[in-house]
């Protein structure tokens, strides 16, 4: 109805919670990865369920990025838990908005921005780390000593992690509504995906969501060059990798 916080929601100046909540957990995920450029494919489900309003953005949703090393999967939620429960979010392996990392003999959680802890495959803590230095801290540290070696991570980091929200959206946004049985056969040869659709369904019917009636859009595994960023075999979406700009608010094409 108004702009204000609602503007995440809107194609023309929002990206969704995956652009909002989204970059920060995938940017902790790709750390431990050890990716530095975007994943050669992207694909995305999702939809805006349970509610109604103004809003474009899926607020349900699943953003799968294939890197070599291991698949990406970020989750979206924005509903409860289940409509019985208005405040409480989901959780998964002890992360309600955070990340969790499966290794071979165990997983790392990490619930917050300021500490991870390491379990091994019976659920047994091994280890716990606290963060030591606050990123608006270090931010600030380095804006006083204008030396860029201050910075604990460079500024295209920051780039590669917001790229990867939108080429997941543009998956979204090039998607068609499918029948859950239809989704799961699409995705079965990818890991972890099938798992991660069971937990979207669950939660959609925790919340009365009926998928007969509002079925989940299911988009392109769209394919990209990670050292040009750009989209192969795809002109839809090539053509969502940018925008018609308002002048003078435009962004100079400049080659590199």
């Amino acid at each position: 109805k108004q702009f204000h916080y609602d503007w995440h929601w809107q194609w023309a100046y929002g990206n969704g919670d995956l652009g909002n909540q989204g970059v920060h957990q995938m940017d902790i995920a790709r750390w431990f990865l050890g990716e530095s450029e975007i994943a050669p494919t992207a694909w995305s489900i999702g939809g805006r369920l349970g509610y109604e309003d103004d809003g474009e953005t899926p607020n349900t949703q699943i953003v799968y990025q294939a890197y070599k090393t291991a698949p990406l999967i970020f989750e979206v939620r924005g509903l409860p838990s289940s409509k019985d429960e208005d405040k409480k979010m989901d959780s998964f392996m002890g992360a309600e908005i955070g990340c969790v990392i499966h290794c071979e003999g165990g997983y790392v959680v990490v619930p917050s921005y300021t500490e991870a802890i390491a379990y091994d495959k019976s659920g047994k803590e091994l280890k716990r780390w606290k963060s030591s230095d606050d990123h608006f801290e270090n931010f600030l540290k380095a804006v006083k000593s204008r030396k860029r070696e201050d910075l604990n991570a460079e500024v295209l980091e920051g780039h590669i992690s917001a790229a990867i929200c939108h080429t997941g959206n543009i998956s979204y946004r090039l998607g068609e509504k499918k029948g859950v049985d239809d989704i799961k056969r699409a995705i079965e040869s990818q890991t972890g995906a099938g798992e991660t659709l069971d937990r979207m369904v669950k939660h959609l019917e925790a919340n009365g969501v009926d998928l007969k009636a509002t079925p989940l859009t299911l988009g392109p595994a769209l394919q990209f060059d990670p050292k040009t960023e750009k989209v192969v075999g795809n002109e839809a979406a090539a053509k969502l990798m940018t925008r018609e700009y308002r002048a003078p608010f435009v962004v100079p094409n400049i080659a590199a």
